[in-house]
């Protein structure tokens, strides 16, 4: 068989050809994609730096910067297949259709990783505060992305969707360094009350976790069934709120007793009807 040389260099300057015009371009979009990737690199620190300065948690901070990084790589990617005179349109189109499809896929996910951001960026409590919401009561563990994590005082752990959590009300028991000791007491009625009064308030001034600043107050609030009721307010440190609930109302009841304050207990009159219409002589404090 003859071996057309012509051929060969025909397929040799088409080859030359072809590549004088190819590898400029690709010259050109390796250039662009470091010079681009230099240019991400940057703005990622950049964005690293900013958030550590302004206290930015550090879970969201290192969501957002991989986020930030992955859709700064798309862009580059794409502007780089443009220098290659690449058509993007239907990528785009796939890129678009892939993105709506997996964002209903994970609509629950989305709202929960849009709440874990509110929460993380607005702060309403903080790891280690007690909180009371969605039904849990207890100190909050770890805030991620999605959940957040809360362990209740039966050292139980509840795990509860971010979603949720920022879209109801949140009672956050240790945002404030002090709080106010709320104490219910009742006497027996004919007790003096301006005694009843200032026994609660000597016992009160024994505890020196009690503030003076606002003071100790003492009401008279209701007149029940069988008390007199009486509520009691101090204020004390967020951390000693209920060591001085506990240790107060076992020093009140002490204190009654002492000065001979009566601590009602319930009582019925209790009358009984024979069918003649007598009655017996009504049987007192049943």
């Amino acid at each position: 068989m003859d071996f057309d040389i012509s051929n060969i260099e025909n397929f040799t300057k088409g080859l030359l050809a072809y590549a004088w015009i190819v590898v400029p371009v690709l010259i050109k979009a390796l250039i662009f994609y470091f010079i681009g990737s230099y240019i991400i690199k940057f703005l990622i620190q950049t964005v690293a730096k900013l958030f550590l300065k302004y206290e930015i948690e550090v879970s969201l901070a290192i969501f957002l910067t991989s986020f930030l990084k992955v859709i700064l790589y798309i862009v580059l990617i794409v502007a780089v297949l443009a220098t290659l005179d690449f058509d993007i349109t239907s990528f785009l189109a796939i890129l678009g259709a892939a993105g709506l499809a997996i964002g209903l896929a994970l609509q629950g996910s989305l709202s929960n990783f849009a709440g874990g951001v509110l929460i993380l960026i607005f702060k309403p409590f903080r790891v280690g505060d007690t909180i009371d919401a969605q039904s849990t009561l207890g100190s909050v563990e770890k805030i991620d992305i999605l959940y957040t994590t809360v362990r209740n005082f039966d050292n139980k752990v509840v795990i509860i969707p971010n979603g949720g959590l920022a879209n109801s009300s949140i009672t956050n028991l240790s945002a404030k360094p002090t709080r106010r000791v709320d104490l219910n007491v009742g006497v027996a009625y004919g007790t003096d009350l301006k005694k009843t009064r200032q026994v609660i308030l000597d016992t009160l001034k024994k505890d020196e976790r009690i503030l003076e600043d606002p003071a100790p107050v003492v009401y008279f609030i209701n007149f029940g069934d069988s008390s007199l009721d009486i509520t009691v307010r101090a204020w004390a440190n967020t951390p000693d709120l209920w060591p001085v609930y506990w240790d107060n109302m076992e020093a009140i009841k002490e204190a009654f007793e002492t000065n001979k304050i009566e601590v009602p207990f319930p009582q019925r009159d209790v009358n009984h009807y024979y069918p003649e219409g007598r009655h017996e002589t009504p049987l007192q404090g049943v």
